[in-house]
């Protein structure tokens, strides 16, 4: 990527906003939920570039790359002269997004949302922030049917398996999901239990409290468990060979935006999930 002089890229940048005010024509995507909504709301063309989670669909992965979420670059998202970068609630460091803003350019970060609603809040900020906001209501209905449809289907399984998900591993320890993460969020939707309980966030979980807690299901990313060796190395662990998980070989690994996205394909997540933890 060729860098220009500052100035020179925000004089272009301001010359390109002063052109597309309303409908922007030049869009910078960062998170893989985002990315997703813009696809669905069939605005993916005006897309020039996305972050390193924006997998899905298939054609993100033409468009420039930004890398991760949370480590933006200022200088080589101006250097694309982009007319609005739309980003998820947690895209930094806060420093590049000011910078971003100083700029000139038009700077969106959705709000979190983990939950139904907050599936259905994020379709409509993007809709609005690219001026589709009766195509962002359309789809928000459709979402909304399904993702209803998805979690009466959980509902109706008479068991609740006690579920744990590991994050990845810190000092030797799995990194494990509390309340209030998207994990957590997902997996009661599903129609089962965190077995991590007593604690928020993600935190390092301890081999008795994890045997103690005695989860039924493990639940990984998919890229979670090549990290760590593959799922007969996690089985094997002391924290994990000695859980009913553990013990039966009862584990479920998802790609994570899929997961964990909260996006468009919320609804299949749900109804995926709930039928992998009862070994469907």
């Amino acid at each position: 990527m060729r860098r220009l002089p500052s100035l020179l890229l925000a004089a272009a940048l301001l010359l390109v906003q002063a052109a597309h005010a309303d409908s922007p024509q030049r869009i910078v995507s960062a998170g893989g939920d985002i990315t997703e909504i813009i696809y669905a709301l069939g605005a993916g063309d005006r897309v020039i570039a996305v972050d390193s989670t924006s997998n899905h669909p298939a054609e993100a992965a033409s468009k420039e790359q930004i890398g991760y979420i949370r480590r933006l670059a200022a200088e080589g998202i101006l250097s694309l002269q982009p007319d609005l970068l739309i980003a998820a609630h947690d895209a930094g460091p806060p420093a590049a997004v000011e910078q971003l803003r100083a700029a000139g350019l038009r700077v969106e970060l959705a709000p979190k949302g983990d939950t139904p609603d907050g599936v259905l809040g994020k379709v409509r900020f993007v809709g609005k922030a690219l001026g589709m906001d009766a195509e962002a209501e359309a789809l928000a209905g459709r979402i909304e049917t399904d993702l209803s449809k998805a979690i009466e289907t959980a509902k109706s399984y008479t068991d609740s398996p006690r579920v744990i998900f590991v994050l990845s591993e810190r000092d030797g320890a799995p990194l494990v999901a509390g309340a209030e993460t998207s994990a957590d969020a997902i997996i009661a939707l599903a129609g089962a239990a965190n077995a991590a309980e007593g604690f928020s966030g993600y935190k390092p979980m301890s081999q008795e409290a994890i045997i103690e807690a005695a989860p039924d299901v493990l639940l990984m990313m998919s890229q979670t468990v090549e990290r760590l060796g593959g799922i007969d190395a996690m089985l094997a662990r002391p924290d994990f060979s000695l859980t009913p998980a553990g013990k039966e070989r009862r584990y479920v690994a998802m790609e994570g935006m899929f997961l964990l996205g909260f996006g468009p394909r919320a609804p299949e997540a749900v109804r995926s999930l709930a039928t992998a933890l009862r070994g469907g």
